[in-house]
């Protein structure tokens, strides 16, 4: 898409869009730049108007480009109005001219409106007055999120069908249980992932343990996995994984890469932003291919909100026997970042504290208590852990005007339950990221990768 001005101020950002297989659009409207794709006219741009900080963001779970576009009109918005930090931007960079960059990848696993009790009480499966969509639009949904092959198709009328019959049965049928192993199996998920990988953060895949998992749940209240229907979440849930972990580690770290090249004769500085599984894309931006790519200098900084991703993606060890180490542990062995790295995280955020740990198929109570940390658990539940304690920093997200002072090299947990607080739904707080407190914060992290010495001699 062109180039969007936020409404109401004069910033603007670029689009960069992906599809469901993990390829870069072609359909920019002003095919006139370029081969249709974004990115091509984002590296003209960054070149042309000599860019001196390039901020790029990635979501998580949004669904389409306009859902997309409203949240980095609010979240980038909320970054580029901070007027203080803007105004101390130009005196940490000599001559600032940033450039703010938005990805967007389909990444839907679920909606709210058909998150119900656990029994498909929908139009169609039982009577109810609920406006939730009917089993069509939900095959239809599911069958799009997860790629639309064929193999999954003619697993999810099977499900689909044998939901008609009991949507939310005591233990599945000969018939389900196959065609979940199926669908697994269609997705590309049954050797769950590269060992430590994002989208292997879970117990193997048993469609009967999951199906009991969802109902302890939703006898407690959280009923998102629970019954057939959240099963086919479930499946939706760890496909969205794999689906940013790939989309980071090809075609956005070969765009990053790109940028960086693009931009060498400047030393233009590149600051990543994720929230939820955008997260996930970050974190394998840096990785690079199976974790193991490479920039020609290190990125600048990296902010990871709300992250929904294994405390111990980071980790040279994790704790827990035959866990091995963290997918991407060689971003801090190897110094692939040079500024801080900042996360957040927030006891209100029920989508990593609660859906996370269930996702893992976990049965019992989600835990927020950071002093008892467990094998499944999310960033944005309890940061990043297992990291050496001399880089690591447990603190507070601060009011606007607060001063982190956060140095390169380091990485700094956040606990932001003061601020990252209002929200409904199955999601709770897990999208409330667009206050001036978590703009500060990533402002900070740019700051930070300048050295004190760097920033006194300008």
């Amino acid at each position: 898409m062109p180039f969007r001005t936020i409404p109401e101020t004069d910033s603007r950002y670029g689009l960069i869009c992906f599809d469901a297989q993990g390829e870069e659009r072609r359909d920019d409207p002003d095919r006139s730049v370029g081969d249709g794709r974004m990115s091509s006219r984002l590296l003209e741009t960054a070149v042309t108007e000599e860019a001196t900080n390039i901020f790029l963001f990635s979501h998580g779970w949004m669904g389409d480009v306009p859902a997309a576009v409203r949240q980095y009109d609010a979240w980038i918005g909320a970054f580029a109005g901070s007027s203080l930090d803007r105004k101390r931007a130009e005196d940490v960079f000599p001559g600032f001219r940033p450039l703010f960059i938005g990805l967007h990848w389909p990444s839907l696993p679920w909606g709210d409106e058909e998150i119900g009790d656990g029994s498909f009480a929908i139009e169609g499966f039982c009577n109810s007055g609920a406006e939730r969509p009917g089993p069509d639009q939900l095959f239809n949904a599911y069958a799009e999120r997860l790629g639309g092959k064929p193999e999954v198709c003619d697993a999810l009328h099977i499900i689909f069908d044998e939901a008609r019959r009991d949507a939310a049965p005591p233990e599945l049928s000969e018939r389900a249980r196959d065609a979940f192993l199926k669908l697994n199996r269609a997705l590309g998920l049954e050797a769950n992932g590269p060992a430590g990988a994002p989208d292997s953060d879970r117990e193997p895949f048993d469609p009967d343990a999951a199906l009991r998992a969802g109902d302890e749940a939703a006898f407690g209240g959280y009923d998102i996995f629970g019954g057939m229907l959240g099963l086919v979440r479930l499946c939706s849930y760890w496909t969205m994984k794999k689906r940013a972990r790939s989309i980071g580690e090809t075609g956005m770290h070969s765009f990053v890469n790109a940028l960086q090249k693009a931009t060498a004769a400047r030393k233009t500085k590149i600051h990543l932003m994720g929230h939820s599984f955008g997260c996930v894309v970050v974190s394998s931006i840096l990785g690079g291919p199976s974790g193991d790519g490479a920039f020609d200098r290190p990125i600048d900084s990296v902010v990871l909100a709300q992250g929904a991703l294994s405390l111990w993606s980071f980790a040279p060890s994790i704790p827990f026997p035959r866990a091995g180490a963290g997918y991407f542990h060689r971003v801090t062995r190897e110094g692939r970042i040079c500024g801080p790295l900042v996360t957040t995280r927030s006891r209100y955020d029920t989508a990593v504290g609660v859906q996370y740990p269930r996702a893992c198929v976990i049965s019992g109570e989600p835990s927020f208590d950071v002093t008892e940390l467990p094998k499944y658990g999310a960033v944005g539940t309890f940061g990043l852990q297992g990291v050496a304690e001399q880089i690591k920093t447990d603190c507070e997200l601060l009011p606007a005007d607060g001063a982190y002072e956060f140095q390169p090299g380091r990485i700094y947990n956040l606990e932001a339950s003061r601020y990252i607080a209002k929200g409904s739904g199955s999601s709770g707080a897990h999208n409330d990221i667009a206050g001036p407190e978590v703009a500060h914060a990533i402002w900070q992290a740019a700051f930070g990768s300048v050295q004190r010495a760097e920033i006194d001699s300008s």
